[in-house]
């Protein structure tokens, strides 16, 4: 596998090789892309439970320090398992890319009481 290009792009491209070789070892392939993204929800769901494991979630235990290492690793797995639901809802990293520029947009629009939807007007910080 060819790894040129942009980040993203390669990311997508090898989340892709290995839904494949999942899918082919697994024998997956009768699996629709709406029971694929349930099952993937559900597991990202699951890693975003280790994430928060890793930064101290639970008030009622006592504090251990953050280990780095192991809160981005769990972050690549949300990362693996959400890049797979957006190749099976048919986006690349390009179409990614477009969509999340256009809601970034929209988002600064809304905290800035610029957009046709209301509710989310943030007012300017107090200076002192």
């Amino acid at each position: 596998m060819e790894l040129t290009g942009d980040k993203l792009d390669r990311i997508f491209t090898m989340q892709q090789a290995l839904n494949d070789d999942i899918i082919a070892r697994r024998g997956l392939q009768g699996i629709s892309d709406e029971e694929w993204i349930q099952k993937h929800m559900l597991a990202m769901l699951s890693e975003m439970a280790e994430v928060l494991d890793e930064v101290n979630f639970k008030w009622w235990k006592n504090k251990k320090p953050i280990d780095r290492d192991a809160l981005c690793e769990e972050l690549v797995d949300v990362l693996h398992f959400y890049v797979s639901m957006c190749l099976r809802a048919g986006m690349d990293g390009e179409a990614l890319y477009r969509r999340y520029c256009a809601k970034n947009e929209e988002n600064f629009r809304r905290q800035q009481g610029t957009s046709a939807k209301k509710g989310y007007e943030a007012p300017l910080p107090v200076e002192g």
